[in-house]
Order: C-alpha cells, then structure tokens, then sequence
C-alpha cells in the first residue's frame, strides 16, 4: 500500500486573490453582516417585545430570524478574517464543525419556510378555522421538528463526507468549508458519498419545496375567488415575496448541491453560494417582515417610546444640573 500522509488543515482559497479586492471585499460583506445583525436580531426583539406580534406568523419569522442569524454567522466572519488578514487556514476538526452549523441551519430554514407556507394557507384559505388549525402547540412541534430534522440531517452528512480520505490534496477551492468543495478533495471513492449527498438532499429540497407549492397553489386559488380587488392585490404582493426569497435559496441549493461534483464550477458554485450564505440572511428581514404594516408598527412604538425615554432623562439631568450648580 502506497504511503499517504492524512490531511490535517484545509486551506480556503476563498473568493478571489487579487490584493486590490481584499479591502473592497471585506467592506462589502462587513457591511453586509452587520445589516444581518441587526435585521434579524432587530425583528427577534420585535416580535419578543410587543405582544401583538405573539401569532403563529410572527413565532416562525422569529425562528427564521433566528436561523438566518446562525447559519450566516457560521460562514461570515470566516470570510471576512481572510480578506483582511490573509488568514485562509482552517483546522480539520474547525472546518467540520463549519460544515456541521451551516448545514444544520440551512436545514432548518428549509423547513421553516414549508412551515411559513402552511402558516399562509390556513390563514388565507381555513380563516374560520385558523385559531384551532394553527395553535400554539402545532407551532411548537413543527419549529421542533425542523431543528431536530435540521441537525439530524447535518450529522448525517458530516459523517458522509468525513468518513472519507482526506491524503493529498488540501486546498478547498471556496470560501468556507461547504460538502461538495470538500468532498472534492478526497482520496477515496466518492461515489456513494455523493449517492447519499444527492439523494439526502434531493428529499430535503423537494419535500419541502412541494408543501410551499402546494401550499400557495391552494392560496391562488382562493385568492383567484376574493371579490375585493385590494384584498386581492395585497395577498399576490405578499406571495410574490414570499416567491422570491424561496426561489433564491431552492435555486442555488438545488443548483449546488444536485448535480456530481465532477459537473461542478467552483467560480460559479462560490457566486451562488455568496446568495444563500450571505445575502438571503440580510434580505428575509425586509422581505418577511419590514414591508408588513404590524411590523412597522411596533417599530415606529419601540422608537416613540425611546425617544420619550430620552426626553426624560434629559429633562431629569438638566433639573439635577441647575440643582447643583
């Protein structure tokens, strides 16, 4: 048997290596996890603080904001360490446990938008039924059984692809430690990896992708029916949103994750990747939840409130300042 040394450390050659588009780059996507941040941490505290958002459809964008907060964070900030120090070495055990958070996550939301769906057409098509259809307790077990089919589903593949080989070659051609830019790498025969890789997230996709179609099928339908015009417009706004976001990540999942990797791009797979690890987390606060009336609401409350509550504080340290001159 030939002599192999196992592979202890990934190297990520990340987005690109042109000096001039390190800085840029971290700039940019800075600023993009730091409108992540505060979108989706802004919209849990929303939903947390004002109880007139305490509804099924405010509990499952919570956990969605929840979800978008996680998964990007297990990405992001080791993107933006190798724009600005050039550090692109990542632990065999650190790229991992990368691997394990966002594929967990990204799992979750998958079914959290399936979830959102069925949430949307029992609103709009069961609205007499909707307070026993969608209580509290079907909320709890269907966020539960997303989380739980979530890292179940990220054990099974971290196992897939770290039972594998891993003696010559270390260099992942992408920016974080994804299955199939790793997979690439290995040694051994991949074949049945990529068997159960394709199969498991062929169910995983297009489980949840047939409950949101139908979902929104039985939603047009209804919506098809209304004899209010305004009615009408403002559930196909809120569906044409919905749409959107939706096709955005089961596009570029479906696009990286079911095909071989010997059909694979690496510059193209790192373009789209860039969508569903850093941009869909920045944009689902605003497409979910910022446009929503109630929403906006509660945060033109928060705002009054804190401006009363400086205005206060004011008024109580200029009375204490002309107290003690």
């Amino acid at each position: 048997m030939e002599n192999t040394t196992e592979v202890t450390k990934f190297i990520l050659l990340g987005l690109t290596n042109d000096p001039e588009l390190q800085v840029p780059l971290f700039i940019i996507f800075t600023v993009i996890y730091i409108i992540t941040l505060i979108g989706n941490l802004g919209i849990m505290a929303l939903i947390l603080l004002d109880s007139r958002l305490h509804t099924p459809m405010y509990f499952f964008l919570s956990n969605l904001s929840l979800v978008d907060l996680c998964y990007s964070s297990a990405v992001t900030p080791t993107v933006m360490a190798g724009f600005l120090l050039g550090h692109k070495v990542i632990s065999y055990n650190a790229c991992a446990a990368q691997m394990f958070f966002f594929v967990a996550f990204a799992i979750v939301e998958n079914y959290l938008l399936a979830s959102m769906a069925y949430d949307r057409y029992a609103a709009v098509c069961k609205p007499l039924h909707y307070t026993t259809t969608v209580t509290r307790g079907v909320c709890l077990c269907l966020a539960t059984c997303s989380y739980f089919w979530g890292f179940l589903n990220a054990s099974i593949h971290i196992g897939n692809a770290f039972s594998l080989s891993y003696c010559e070659s270390n260099v992942v051609h992408h920016f974080f430690c994804d299955i199939p830019a790793v997979m690439v790498l290995s040694c051994s025969d991949r074949h049945v990896s990529e068997l159960i890789l394709i199969c498991v997230a062929s169910y995983n996709i297009f489980f949840a992708l047939l409950v949101i179609l139908i979902s929104y099928i039985f939603i047009f339908i209804t919506i098809l029916k209304m004899n209010s015009s305004l009615g009408y417009q403002k559930a196909l706004s809120t569906c044409a949103s919905h749409f959107t976001a939706v096709t955005i990540f089961y596009g570029t999942a479906i696009f990286m994750y079911l095909q071989p990797s010997s059909s694979h791009s690496m510059d193209t797979n790192k373009i789209a990747s860039v969508f569903y690890t850093m941009v869909i987390p920045m944009l689902n606060p605003l497409v979910y939840s910022l446009r929503n009336k109630e929403v906006k609401s509660a945060l033109m409350k928060v705002v009054l409130e804190a401006k009363l509550c400086l205005g206060l504080c004011f008024e109580h340290c200029a009375m204490h300042s002309n107290l003690f001159p």
